[in-house]
């Protein structure tokens, strides 16, 4: 297993930077909808940092495993899962793990919260999204959400909105922004913390992303045999604009045989 960290270090505190209740109240019904409609039972999230995707699917009744390659994360996922009263399964598994580990096949994967770009390299993205095809039942679906970088890198948008979170007298910010470099982004954390009236402490935490694109990634889906179906702008359902949508939500079913390059070289 590799260390991760930006991850590591962040898995304290992730929880604290989303506001998770408002954020599932908004997705959640996206999710709740598609998962009626493919009569879905069996989920596997995939890059599930604290959890939170898992446990909501959890909640409702869903079986549900849970891979992230941040041990920390693992942890604090199964310590979240715990206080909800609920028992989704964790793996330490990265990508390209997972039919290696796992013996189940899935209804439905996730894979959500910008995780997709963390891989920098066609061949990484292609192995990932073939590893997530060998363990999804024919006819599953995979479900992706970007950010857009098709906007991102036209408008080079640097800089992400701030998070704020407070507990009693205790403050956190954080910032958000990426160092544009060639086919990479240098994606940078910055934590502010203080207590009361005490002065600021901060913290960086940096990692590589590649900003992956829409057609770039609908071309390397087809390749392994992964059939986009609908392309979404947000939760929301809209139709994605690459020049004017914040996410980039990808839906891909999987076909039932490889395009004829793959099959000699993938089960």
């Amino acid at each position: 297993m590799s260390a991760v960290p930006l991850y590591d270090a962040f898995s304290e505190d992730y929880d604290r930077f989303v506001n998770w209740p408002a954020r599932l109240s908004f997705e959640m019904p996206f999710f709740r909808a598609l998962f009626r409609e493919r009569n879905a039972r069996r989920i596997l999230d995939v890059a599930c940092g604290t959890g939170q995707h898992a446990i909501a699917f959890a909640c409702e009744g869903f079986e549900v495993t849970a891979t992230d390659l941040s041990l920390a994360m693992i942890e604090r996922a199964r310590a979240n899962a715990a206080h909800a009263g609920v028992n989704p399964r964790f793996a330490q598994l990265g990508f390209g793990e997972l039919a290696g580990s796992l013996q189940d096949t899935y209804d439905v994967i996730t894979c959500l919260g910008n995780s997709l770009p963390h891989l920098t390299s066609e061949v990484a993205l292609k192995t990932a999204l073939e590893d997530m095809r060998a363990v999804l039942r024919p006819r599953g679906i995979l479900v992706v959400q970007n950010r857009n970088f098709d906007r991102v890198l036209a408008r080079r948008e640097r800089f992400v909105s701030p998070e704020v979170h407070s507990e009693g007298d205790q403050e956190w910010v954080f910032l958000r922004f990426y160092d544009f470099r060639g086919q990479l982004l240098r994606f940078n954390v910055v934590r502010l913390y203080r207590q009361g009236d005490s002065q600021w402490t901060s913290r960086v935490e940096a990692t590589d992303l590649r900003g992956w694109q829409h057609k770039t990634l609908r071309d390397l889906m087809s390749s392994t045999g992964l059939k986009v179906t609908h392309v979404y702008g947000s939760y929301r359902g809209e139709a994605y604009d690459p020049s004017e949508s914040g996410d980039l939500v990808l839906i891909a079913e999987r076909e039932e045989r490889l395009p004829d390059k793959q099959r000699h070289t993938t089960t």
